[in-house]
């Protein structure tokens, strides 16, 4: 019961700043997400390096700041040229910090942890209020979570049946080939529903779920999208095995960690943030 009242209230809390919300309000909500699984990294990195008889040296500050600035430098009036030297700014700085106080044999690989943290979940998370604010925005933000989030029940539910081959067990003991089959159908199944009720809506003139590409590109990239996701939550998996722990927290009641929750969506905003690149690039049109 707690992991289905918690899926309401994120689900629900989700569709309305999507549908109703503002671009700060967005980009406000994706950077408190990323702080909350920042900090749930740094925990499992510093029981990982306990589990090896080692100390992790990554300060709290330095996380949380460099979360908080990679959303900044993403905002609309930001200069584009700018983000990468703010990114080397952050790693020097902590680079300097473990140069200092670090072991000399942990100052690389503290080094190394931090900024992997940095690139792994704020950057991922900015993208989020950058596809939103893109012409079709919200429908492609909506195709995003949709493709994601009934990918991952349909694994759930299909792997938990009929589940008999194991599809990753050094990583994920309990997913299979059969739950991974079902995760790629069910996204193919969600993004067509998506796309039929924006065709139906956009009919009547309201354009929120409105795509303009053919119904087969939209299905191979709930597909690809699907195949991202899953590999971010077996990546994810990687993390917590290697610190020896099941979830990566128990902020959200029924479902582990906010990690737990936002490891597919790593990967798979990634991916269909550099397939609108690809798009605008060679003049394929919008999604």
């Amino acid at each position: 019961m707690k992991r289905i009242l918690t899926a309401i209230v994120l689900i629900a809390a989700v569709f309305a700043l999507i549908f109703f919300g503002q671009l700060w309000m967005i980009t406000l909500f994706a950077a408190i997400i990323a702080e909350l699984a920042a900090y749930e990294y740094l925990k499992l990195a510093a029981v990982g390096a306990e589990t090896h008889g080692a100390q992790l040296r990554i300060p709290l500050w330095w996380m949380t700041l460099g979360t908080a600035l990679a959303f900044v430098v993403t905002l609309p009036n930001f200069p584009v040229e700018a983000q990468l030297p703010v990114l080397s700014a952050l790693t020097l700085a902590l680079f300097a910090w473990n140069g200092f106080r670090s072991p000399l044999i942990q100052v690389l690989p503290d080094t190394a942890q931090g900024l992997f943290g940095l690139i792994y979940i704020a950057y991922p998370l900015t993208l989020i209020p950058l596809i939103w604010k893109k012409e079709d925005g919200t429908a492609l933000v909506i195709f995003l979570m949709v493709c994601v989030w009934v990918g991952d029940i349909a694994a759930l539910y299909v792997g938990r049946a009929f589940g008999k081959h194991k599809l990753a067990p050094r990583l994920s003991p309990g997913k299979t080939w059969e739950g991974s089959a079902a995760s790629i159908v069910g996204s193919i199944i969600a993004a067509f529903i998506v796309i039929y009720l924006g065709d139906v809506l956009s009919s009547h003139g309201n354009l929120v779920l409105h795509t303009s590409e053919p119904m087969w590109q939209s299905l191979l990239l709930a597909a690809v999208l699907n195949i991202a996701a899953q590999l971010g939550d077996l990546l994810e998996s990687a993390i917590k095995r290697g610190a020896g722990v099941k979830d990566s927290g128990t902020m959200l009641p029924g479902h582990g960690g906010m990690l737990d929750r936002i490891d597919a969506l790593l990967l798979a905003a990634p991916i269909l943030w550099f397939v609108l690149i690809l798009k605008d690039a060679f003049g394929m049109g919008r999604f």
